[in-house]
């Protein structure tokens, strides 16, 4: 029977992995946040690992508070950058698979067509520059890992931009929202299932990028709209620009992803982005009864 080992547990796709591990009876998961295990301690990480005898990792822990790391690039580079660099030492002298989830941060925003695995990284901000580190610290130690990049995350779990929108379209009549930065929302539920769906018959041994995101495109403004809709809130969304907002992070004003190395090596089928959306925004309702 596998046995995985979930970090950063309480986060977005954290929780979408615990509750999706209540229904598989073929593997064993322990889920462990910062109180359970430190990642950024080499020796803790490497105890825990050798007392667990664990086949697989899954990395769901990091700094993602893309502004926060602006003022804060020491804690940005211990989470996203150091701490892999113990991950990926510690899987590889225990023979494990590596699972690594990175960011379309890592890209400038100056493309017109869709981000492949082999385009050239470029990040503009420090979240981005730590995610893209943690990255090459995994190609450097040459262990056995499985990068997933994936962008504009969200789920019922935590605050997100979903919660964000519902919560200022419940208290105000009229919102303003960036249309030109150009993504794909994810649905973290979505991007769960599908790391569940490879993990079993992963076959490579050197580290491998693949994108995941739903189908689709959306500028923020597309998204919130959405939300709004299907939420059936009555509050207008006002387009404007970036430059509107005064913000310490640049973002990548296009930073869809190219899916078709995943979907043609694993068979994955991905959902289209507003009909996660409506599953998502359902769950929250339930949630909230």
């Amino acid at each position: 029977m596998a046995k995985i080992l979930v970090t950063g547990a309480n986060g977005q796709l954290g929780s979408e992995l615990q509750r999706i591990a209540k229904e598989k009876r073929d593997t064993i998961f322990i889920f462990t946040d910062i109180e359970e295990l430190d990642i950024t301690n080499l020796q803790q990480l490497d105890h825990f690992f050798e007392a667990g005898k664990f086949d697989c990792l899954i990395n769901c822990a990091g700094y993602t508070a893309v502004d926060k790391a602006e003022a804060e690039p020491e804690l940005a580079h211990l989470l996203n950058n150091n701490a892999v660099k113990y991950l990926a030492e510690v899987t590889k002298k225990h023979r494990a698979l590596l699972v690594h989830i990175s960011t379309d941060y890592i890209f400038d925003g100056t493309n017109h067509i869709p981000y492949t695995e082999n385009d050239v990284e470029n990040p503009v901000s420090v979240y981005g520059k730590t995610k893209f580190l943690g990255e090459q610290q995994i190609f450097s130690s040459g262990a056995r890992a499985l990068i997933i990049r994936t962008s504009w995350l969200y789920s019922s779990y935590g605050l997100n931009f979903v919660k964000t929108m519902q919560s200022l379209g419940r208290s105000k009549k009229e919102i303003s929202v960036v249309f030109d930065q150009i993504g794909t929302p994810t649905y973290a539920a979505d991007l769960a299932e599908t790391i569940l769906k490879i993990i079993p018959g992963y076959k490579r041994n050197e580290p491998s990028i693949f994108n995941y995101s739903n189908e689709g495109t959306a500028s923020w403004y597309d998204f919130a709209i959405e939300i709004m809709k299907i939420t059936g809130l009555d509050c207008q969304v006002i387009p404007v620009e970036s430059n509107e907002f005064s913000v310490l992070a640049k973002r990548p004003y296009y930073s869809i992803l190219n899916k078709r190395k995943i979907k043609d090596e694993f068979g994955i089928v991905i959902p289209y982005w507003k009909d996660s959306l409506k599953r998502c925004i359902e769950r929250i309702i339930e949630q909230e009864d």
